[in-house]
């Protein structure tokens, strides 16, 4: 693409060491960062970095869950936002793996302000007696939720990917070694050895807030890492089969049926994990165990060890238990987003969009 494609006319544009925004980390959500400044500006350059291939990060590994829902009125808003995002892709993009599935909320009697508090009154809430294929326990209430739907992340990101290409550059495989903010952009040092100056930087690392070239910049914001583990049920759902949520366990079980099992994600505690080594041992005993212990009390037939394999990694989660985006200079060069507690999936429109008005490209584009 030539400048008289775009109506670029600063040189700076044809300077393959400067960019108007680089965008460091290529899951979902710096990829739908790259195309959300690019839709509120067309002719700014946008390089995409990633120290590995485009979403083989946290974004391979998320179960990509849906749910219409938010802890605080914040996440409600962005959780609004996003829904409505994805439902547009999908209206506009029917071949992307977004899938909508119908889901229903358990939790006890006592619980029920609460899940009606955090669910959007879009997700219309509605009484059920009984929810098949799993158990509800004496004391327990279930309610029939709209909104729900799953995506496998990491095809969805490849496919974003692809609509950048052409519009953006794609640095696959090459890491960010320094950043230095200056006056007058941002210069990053990449591993191949080049350097890149930027006029902004959004930093969308997901759990890999202890890089040397960012760790002291994000250190403030308090954010920490969490592994997550999910069991793989080596049952194949049937048809219409539903996604229930377990509100006072913070924990799911998900017919993936474009994989052909079910997934069933509980809160693990194990916090201050390293990203490049979490995984490596694959499920450990305690993770079988405590996993398990939340999955008998509502579907105990489904818990055969013989049945059960899974997936270990981690995400960033932000003190508040809410996403960050927040400015990490005083100039607004540096922006970080993520620490999405898990979600970074179903927040990932709200956050780019959160991250795009912060940066105020169009004033940053009158480069001096």
């Amino acid at each position: 693409m030539t400048d008289a494609d775009t109506g670029n006319t600063d040189p700076a544009h044809t300077d393959p060491a400067y960019t108007d925004v680089a965008v460091v980390g290529a899951g979902v959500l710096g990829c739908m960062t790259a195309l959300e400044i690019l839709a509120r500006d067309p002719a700014a350059s946008v390089t995409v970095l990633d120290r590995d291939i485009v979403g083989a990060g946290a974004s391979r590994r998320s179960a990509g869950l849906h749910f219409p829902r938010g802890i605080t009125e914040r996440v409600r808003r962005m959780t609004a936002h996003s829904q409505d995002r994805y439902a547009k892709l999908l209206a506009d993009r029917p071949e992307l793996p977004i899938h909508p599935v119908p889901m229903t909320v358990l939790a006890a009697r006592a619980s029920e302000p609460g899940v009606r508090e955090v669910y959007l009154d879009s997700a219309a809430l509605t009484p059920v007696d009984a929810v098949a294929g799993v158990r509800l326990p004496e004391g327990h209430a279930a309610w029939d939720v709209r909104g729900g739907q799953y995506a496998d992340v990491h095809a969805l990101t490849q496919a974003l990917a692809r609509d950048l290409r052409g519009r953006a550059t794609l640095s696959e495989g090459t890491a960010v070694t320094a950043l230095e903010p200056g006056p007058d952009g941002v210069q990053l040092g990449l591993g191949t050895g080049r350097t890149l100056t930027a006029g902004r930087v959004v930093l969308a690392p997901g759990p890999w807030l202890a890089a040397p070239a960012w760790r002291e910049l994000v250190a403030p914001l308090g954010a920490r890492v969490k592994k997550i583990v999910a069991l793989h049920i080596d049952v194949p759902p049937a048809p219409g089969d539903r996604v229930s949520v377990f509100h006072d366990e913070d924990a799911f079980l998900l017919p993936l049926a474009d994989r052909g099992h079910w997934l069933f994600s509980y809160t693990c505690q194990e916090w201050d994990v390293d990203p490049d080594t979490v995984g490596d041992d694959g499920l450990s005993p305690a993770d079988l165990r405590d996993a398990l212990a939340v999955l008998d009390r509502y579907a105990p037939g489904l818990g055969d060890p013989r049945r059960v394999s899974g997936r270990v990694f981690c995400d960033a989660y932000g003190p508040a238990g809410e996403p960050l985006v927040s400015a990490l200079t005083a100039d607004r060069r540096v922006v970080f987003a993520g620490a999405a507690n898990g979600s970074g999936y179903r927040l990932a429109p709200a956050l780019a969009a959160e991250a795009a008005d912060l940066i105020d490209l169009p004033a940053e584009r009158r480069k001096p």
